[in-house]
């Protein structure tokens, strides 16, 4: 059974992997669709995204670790 401290470890690093990623693609993608936004705009989006994946992942581990 993991821990608790580990549940967060493990979802924190998938989570700061996610947001390189996700910026990256937001970098590439969003113009595609003609959004035109400054660099810290798209760092902001991805970081208000980053703190709800972290929240959603903690509580999905546990959830599934109980079981």
């Amino acid at each position: 059974m993991q821990s608790k401290r580990m549940s967060l470890v493990e979802s924190l690093t998938n989570v700061v992997v996610g947001y390189g990623i996700n910026c990256a693609a937001q970098a590439i993608i969003f113009p595609w669709f003609g959004i035109r936004i400054p660099i810290s705009h798209n760092l902001t989006i991805g970081l208000i995204f980053t703190v709800i994946s972290i929240v959603r992942s903690y509580c999905l581990r546990r959830a599934f670790n109980r079981r």
